[in-house]
């Protein structure tokens, strides 16, 4: 499965060590992997760390300056096979269930047409409100994978579920969402 053009999108949050684990891994394996930040996501990491792991460029905000400039505001979605969203905030899980594209990842969600893989990190309580258990199930009925959240220590010190699953889980649900999903549909599921 390596090898594969993913785009990688990074709300912000505690769990966003994992990702840049995660984006060194799939590098690694021999993927491309291009990388968006939220606005959020770009005051606990600069973009020069998934930069440096990724060895490819690091979008923010389409109306931000940046050092390279290639791809329009639905390219990337053309270019790659699967969006991964790690982690994935309750702003952002709401904002594509509604159809709201007002930031770079957010449009990219909006335009993409493959398989798209959301891993959820959140507090216990954040994850556990209905509203945001709704938009989870909205995001599965229309094929979107969902990566359960994991068990554990949470920022703050809390104990409890939210907290980004492991590396290897999203791994894999990147690779069954490009097996289950050839040409670019959606293939509906939990994992």
């Amino acid at each position: 499965m390596a090898g594969r053009e993913i785009l990688l999108g990074v709300c912000g949050g505690i769990a966003i060590y994992k990702a840049v684990d995660l984006a060194s891994r799939l590098t690694a394996r021999g993927d491309r992997v291009t990388t968006i930040l939220t606005r959020h996501a770009g005051r606990f990491v600069r973009p020069l760390l998934f930069q440096g792991v990724t060895r490819a460029p690091v979008y923010t905000d389409f109306l931000e300056e940046r050092v390279e400039y290639r791809e329009d505001h639905v390219n990337l979605a053309d270019r790659c096979r699967v969006l991964v969203i790690a982690p994935a905030t309750a702003n952002v899980i709401g904002k594509i269930v509604s159809g709201i594209a007002d930031d770079s990842l957010t449009t990219q969600a909006m335009a993409f047409g493959g398989p798209i893989v959301i891993a959820p990190a959140m507090h216990e309580r954040m994850l556990l409100n209905p509203f945001v258990q709704e938009n989870l199930e909205r995001l599965r009925r229309a094929g979107y994978k969902i990566v359960e959240p994991e068990e554990g220590r949470l920022a703050g010190g809390a104990y409890g579920i939210g907290r980004l699953a492991a590396v290897e889980k999203i791994i894999a649900a990147i690779d069954q969402a490009l097996g289950e999903a050839p040409g670019g549909s959606r293939a509906a599921g939990k994992v």
